[in-house]
């Protein structure tokens, strides 16, 4: 199997995840990402507790970039201090800015690597980072 295809596998995969597709019964914070251009639209629901995400709902629609870059996010960024997943928020739209490129900090985004070379498809930027910026302005909220 060649690495565009396994790339593709397992964006794949995680567009069609129902995982973390699901309301939650009493979320402390959501934030909602709609990018325009091409119709892609997400509600994220935290619930977090002492400071640690411990629940995780995706709400909406939106193309295999963007389902499988939320669905990536939720797994990574549950049970995780809300610090941490504002500096992997960070990593991600660092890589994807190339901003970022030490090995040791892409390493932390797990399989969600897979969009390191999404710049290289301009039109396709703004699918895989909505919901790390929906992240970002979730977290950003008291």
């Amino acid at each position: 199997m060649e690495l565009n295809e396994l790339y593709s596998d397992i964006i794949l995969e995680y567009s069609r995840s129902e995982a973390y597709r699901k309301p939650l019964k009493e979320p402390n914070r959501k934030e909602r990402g709609v990018n325009p251009s091409c119709g892609d639209d997400i509600e994220l629901e935290l619930k977090i507790e002492d400071g640690i995400i411990k629940e995780i709902g995706l709400l909406g629609t939106g193309c295999a970039i963007s389902q499988a870059s939320a669905s990536m996010m939720a797994e990574l960024i549950e049970g995780k201090t809300t610090e941490e997943a504002g500096r992997l928020a960070d990593t991600f739209i660092g890589m994807i800015q190339k901003t970022v490129s030490e090995e040791e900090k892409l390493e932390t985004l797990e399989e969600a690597r897979v969009f390191q070379n999404i710049s290289n498809m301009p039109a396709r930027v703004k699918c895989a980072v909505l919901s790390w910026h929906t992240l970002k302005e979730a977290l950003e909220k008291k």
